[in-house]
This record gives C-alpha cells, structure tokens and sequence, in this order.
C-alpha cells in the first residue's frame, strides 16, 4: 500500500545488506523518511542514492554511540516512529564444545545486547514524539529462536533471548500508557545474498540450493521482500493492536515435523 507510513520516521539498524536493506528500500518506498545505521559506507551510499534514506555510520553494540545517533534523529527529524532492530552476527558461533569465550561474547554483545539498547533508545525516542509516546518496534529473531542449531549456539540462544525481550519490553511500554508496540519476526531461510554467496562456493550449489528451499514445505526460500513486507505492516497503523507477538514468516519451516 504506496504511502501508507507518509509521515513516520523508521530506524533500521543492519541495513546495508540482506533483510535490513529490504527493511529501508521498503519502508522508504512506503512512504517513511530512514535513517539505517551499519559498518559498509560502501554498502550504504547506493541504497541512500535510491531511496532518499540516511546513513549513520554506527554499531549496535557501542552503548556510548546511542547518544549521539538518538540525538541526531531527535534533531533531524524530530520523532521517531519506526525501529527496525536487525542488526545481527553468526560469526565465531560454535557447538556447546567448541564456541570460545570471545566467540560467545562477540555474538552476545551484537545479537542481544545490540537489539536490548535498539529498543531502549528507540523507546526513549518515541516517549518524547508529538502528540504522545507512539511508535512500533521491530525485533529481527529467527525460526531458530523455536529450532535451535547445534553447531550455531551463540546465535540460536541470543534468537530465543530477544523474542522475551520483546514481550517484556511490550508489557512495560503498555502499563506505563505507551502506545509503543513491540514484536518479534522470525524468519526462515531468507535468500540473501549472503545465501547466495553460501549457495554458490559448494561444491554442488544445486544441492545447497535444494537443501536450503528443504527445510520448509513450500519448498522455496523466503524472499527478502517478503519479511520487510511483514516489518513495513507491523509498522504500520493497521498493526495498532498487535504488541508483544512473535510472527513467523518461515513456510512452515517450525509448524510441524518434516516428513509425518
């Protein structure tokens, strides 16, 4: 629906690749002003050229950068209605035999602790809009949240924490009469580029292919479209009444037992 968030204000964080690039071309298409925030200016320059969004180069995790990146969208755009926490890592994940501390830390800090000031700041932010403390987060989770990984601990427990952080986070803004709303999506096997990539360096990228398209019963991988999408309505006013829901968006990938 062209311009149905004419007028809102959206924070993606993680957005110069995969679900958070689709996040910003999709929210900016529907009519929100963007600021996403990531490491790539790279990246970031010829999403900012097509969608009119504006990159703030920053990293979730840095406790201390939130002031000045809260203080620039108070400044520059006054309000804040959208917050899409994206941002997230797999890097140095592990087995519960072979993760390293450093490892565990490294995703702990982006994974959760990076998504647990998203919605901090982002709260703050919308506690202060005109016209009353509104606004809707977004928490990216995963369907390992509900089907963990064994070789990618870090990351499957950080994907489970966040869906609680959410619902609490949902509870408090509700009892202290904020229309904030937060949710969690969880999506499947989303076909990024980073997929691709993956796909492609096997040595049989049609059977990595297969195996991915697999893993849920309709029998494809999710679009990048599809999820920001599903972000661009939670973000919406048509979501007014949904807060403190986990919305699978993963083909049936966790509905049921593969094969019975």
């Amino acid at each position: 629906m062209a311009n149905r968030l004419e007028g809102k204000v959206a924070l993606v964080t993680g957005g110069t690749g995969g679900i958070g690039e689709g996040a910003v071309r999709r929210l900016s298409a529907d009519g929100a002003k963007v600021i996403f925030t990531g490491s790539r200016q790279e990246a970031a320059d010829p999403i900012c050229a097509d969608t009119g969004a504006t990159f703030v180069s920053h990293r979730v995790q840095d406790a201390a950068a939130w002031t000045s990146l809260s203080d620039r969208i108070r400044r520059d755009f006054g309000r804040l209605d959208i917050a899409f926490a994206n941002a997230g890592i797999e890097k140095n994940d592990g087995s519960i035999e072979t993760i390293t501390l450093e490892g565990w830390q490294s995703i702990l800090d982006v994974n959760l602790t990076g998504v647990m000031l998203t919605v901090q700041n982002a709260v703050k932010i919308m506690k202060d809009n005109p016209g009353g403390p509104t606004g809707s987060v977004i928490i990216n989770s995963s369907m390992n949240a509900l089907r963990a990984m064994g070789n990618y601990m870090a990351y499957s427990v950080t994907k489970t924490a966040v869906v609680a952080l959410g619902k609490s986070a949902a509870n408090y803004c509700g009892q202290a009469g904020y229309q904030i709303r937060v949710n969690s999506i969880l999506p499947g096997v989303v076909e990024t580029e980073m997929i691709k990539t993956i796909m492609n360096s096997q040595p049989d990228p049609a059977a990595a292919r297969a195996m991915y398209e697999g893993m849920s019963p309709l029998n494809r991988m999710a679009k990048v479209e599809e999820v920001a999408a599903l972000v661009a309505f939670l973000g919406s006013d048509e979501a007014a009444f949904m807060s403190g829901g986990e919305y699978t968006i993963d083909g049936a990938s966790t509905a049921g037992m593969s094969g019975v």
